[in-house]
């Protein structure tokens, strides 16, 4: 590293835009144009600078305003110094639009929800390269592996977030129709307990939660035990076992008659799906894109 610089050497640094665009279009007015400020406020910026130097930078030739001596030997100084932190400036964008758009959710939003709309978002926007991360269902969001995430928070997280969300988390059982058959004709909650039901060891608490809304007593004697609702789904889809759904997970099972809803009772739970990042990135125009994106993609109609 270089040594230390003596910041109380430098001259105004906003007042460098002023300065470069009224030599430049050779107008105060012109400048401020330009700069979208007032007339004035240029004005003001020459005049911190002379103020700085003690020398006037311009001068006026009938109604026209020129530099001085001294302002045309700093022009070229701070010209030099205006393209060099453009340069720099837009290296580092051009850097950042490179990096992958990181985002971060679970494996059944990513499987289920997800990954068929990325499709549609990378055609529309190929210049946002996208890096999905899955990661254990311990539901909350991690900065260090995601830009963005898709995750379920059961309280709006703090104000260093930015959070949107996106839709209930809604707790209903799907199964195949065929065990759905051995039923009957009208069952209720309780005749669940006939089948065997699936139970994702990290929301052991779901089925308890939706017996419990429907006024059923719940023992638990899970036969099937999986890490995650993806797997679930899988047990349902292939007629060994009932699944509970805690999102729009399965509407295309659903609509194609591959997995039905045994029962219609169905339980919402506090909290619910979003799209989350930090407050600084809300506005970056690739966090921008995606989130708008995914929001209109559950927006009515």
């Amino acid at each position: 590293m270089s040594g230390k610089i003596d910041l109380r050497k430098l001259p105004p640094l906003n007042a460098l835009k002023g300065f470069e665009a009224t030599i430049r279009r050779q107008s105060v007015r012109e400048a401020a144009e330009e700069l979208c400020l007032t007339h004035p406020a240029v004005s003001h910026q020459i005049q911190l600078l002379e103020e700085e130097f003690g020398v006037p930078l311009f001068s006026r030739e009938g109604r026209s305003i020129v530099p001085t001596a001294e302002g045309r030997l700093f022009y070229s100084y701070a010209r030099k110094a205006l393209d060099l932190l453009i340069e720099g400036s837009e290296t580092i964008r051009r850097a950042q639009s490179q990096r992958p758009l990181r985002v971060q959710t679970y494996v059944t939003a990513s499987i289920r929800w997800l990954a068929p709309r990325i499709p549609r978002f990378v055609a529309a926007h190929p210049d946002i390269h996208l890096l999905l991360s899955t990661c254990a269902p311990d539901w909350e969001f991690d900065e260090s592996i995601g830009d963005v995430g898709l995750v379920y928070c059961e309280a709006p997280p703090g104000p260093e977030y930015c959070w949107l969300p996106l839709f209930d988390y809604q707790l209903f059982p799907v199964c195949s129709p065929a065990l759905r058959a051995r039923l009957g004709e009208r069952p209720e909650p309780a005749d669940l307990m006939q089948l065997p039901l699936v139970v994702i060891y990290s929301e052991t608490r779901n089925w308890d939660v939706w017996f419990g809304s429907a006024n059923v007593p719940y023992t638990p004697d899970a036969s099937v035990v999986v890490d995650t609702l993806a797997l679930a789904l899988e047990f349902a889809l292939g007629g060994s076992g009932v699944a509970l759904v805690n999102g729009p997970f399965v509407d295309e099972e659903l609509a194609s008659g591959r997995l039905v809803r045994p029962v219609a009772h169905q339980t919402r739970c506090p909290g619910g799906w979003g799209l989350i990042c930090r407050r600084e990135l809300s506005d970056h125009p690739r966090v921008r894109t995606f989130i708008d994106f995914l929001a209109a993609s559950v927006a009515p109609g």
